[in-house]
Parts: structure tokens; C-alpha cells; sequence
């Protein structure tokens, strides 16, 4: 079993469906967005995700999931508590968790089961660039092994 502390050191990490064009593409965006590289990402079908997430978590879903300071964040939460981390406007949108959140999981999920259809079959890999690469864990690496 992977210790989070050490795995993790102090940032955020996002986990997504690394076979899904809507999630990459929303990584991708992050990475331009988020200047400071407070994140780093790994993808849902990754190693290192199968032994850090629990798997209650990684059975019923294909979506983001935040590791934050010891807690794992699901759905709706873990988009607008990322919004809110984030840089200028986009931690305003944060106020949409006084929204209840039955009712912003079932947008969320919405989305998350249209999403292939919004993209329309314009799948791709992530390959991120040399200067990314240290955003992604990678339990092969021996820089992200505990």
C-alpha cells in the first residue's frame, strides 16, 4: 500500500479518466490555468491510483477525484473545490456549492455520462510535454514511489 503522506508531499492531486477527451482536455486546460502547479494529476486506470484510492471510490466511478490535505473529493465538490483553488475568477464559481448538492451531482453527472457525445469521437491521448511531465505521478517512477 502507497503512504499518501509521502506519495503526495503537500499538493493536491487530481485523479481522471485518462480515457475519456473531455477529462484530458480538462487537465489540460488546469495545467495552462494553474500557473503556481499547485496539482499534480494521475489518471483513474493508473497503478498508482488503484493502490491510493480506495475501492469503493475507484468502482463506482469514472470521473475527477481531488486528494486534498487527507480527504478525497468526489462529483460536483471536487470541480468547484479545484475552481477554487485556482487563480483569479475562477474561484468565484465556487459559490455554486451553496448550491444543494443532490442537485449539483445530478448536473455533474449529467454531464459526465454525456461527455462523449458533447466531444463527439475525438479521442486522444494525454502525453504530456517534458516541462508537465513532473505534474504526474507515475508509480513507476522512482521519484513517486513512498
Amino acid at each position: 500500500m502507497i503512504n499518501k503522506s509521502k506519495s503526495t508531499s503537500s499538493n493536491p492531486i487530481i485523479f481522471f479518466d485518462g480515457e475519456c477527451p473531455f477529462c484530458i482536455g480538462w487537465v489540460q486546460w488546469l495545467i495552462r490555468v494553474d500557473q503556481t502547479k499547485k496539482f499534480r494529476f494521475a489518471s483513474l486506470q493508473s497503478s498508482f491510483a488503484q493502490q491510493f484510492l480506495p475501492q469503493h471510490i475507484l468502482d463506482h466511478l469514472k470521473s475527477v477525484v481531488l486528494y486534498e490535505q487527507g480527504k478525497i473529493y468526489t462529483h460536483s465538490t471536487a470541480v468547484l473545490r479545484i475552481l477554487k483553488s485556482l487563480s483569479g475568477w475562477w474561484k468565484g464559481l465556487y459559490l455554486f456549492i451553496l448550491v444543494p448538492r443532490p442537485l449539483r451531482d445530478a448536473i455533474y453527472s449529467w454531464i459526465a455520462k454525456n461527455r462523449y457525445r458533447f466531444l463527439k469521437q475525438n479521442q486522444h491521448c494525454l502525453l504530456p510535454t517534458e516541462s508537465e511531465r513532473d505534474r504526474f505521478i507515475d508509480i513507476d517512477d522512482p521519484n513517486d514511489r513512498p
